[in-house]
């Protein structure tokens, strides 16, 4: 079996976009990939994991529809420890941050692929994702 590096992929509103999978899809042609995808919870009740399990859900489709290997799973609301729960160096070999526009992010504005770059060591890939799916929720604070 040939080698396939491991991704490790955080998003959230943007998990399902077409510029994050854009991207995972050319990272995979670059050499053989498998993406693990983790997408934060912000919050404990039934609706909001339900809505961000949908999300993931979602992402893994398109992901597997575009012939990527990918499974993925829900993370800790604060995607910093979100990633570092998720991230091993034996098994990782890089990152991908999924963000909206700097001005619409509230990861870019706590500077979140930097952070996680410094925390992990890891190779960080920054993939800002302009348009939303549809059914996203634009206004819910500390979704981004």
């Amino acid at each position: 079996m040939a080698y396939k590096s491991h991704v490790l992929v955080v998003a959230n509103l943007t998990a399902a976009s077409d510029e994050l999978l854009g991207a995972m899809a050319a990272r995979a042609q670059r050499t053989p990939a498998r993406f693990t995808m983790i997408v934060p919870v912000t919050g404990t009740n039934t609706a909001v994991r339900a809505t961000a399990r949908g999300r993931l859900d979602e992402a893994l489709e398109g992901a597997r529809a575009a012939g990527l290997e990918a499974d993925g799973a829900l993370g800790d609301c604060d995607p910093v420890v979100a990633v570092t729960e998720a991230f091993d160096p034996r098994h990782h070999d890089e990152i991908m941050v999924s963000t909206l526009p700097t001005g619409a992010s509230h990861w870019m504005r706590a500077d979140l692929p930097q952070r996680i770059g410094r925390i992990t060591g890891a190779p960080v890939v920054h993939v800002i994702s302009r348009d939303l799916p549809v059914a996203a929720p634009r206004a819910s604070a500390g979704l981004r």
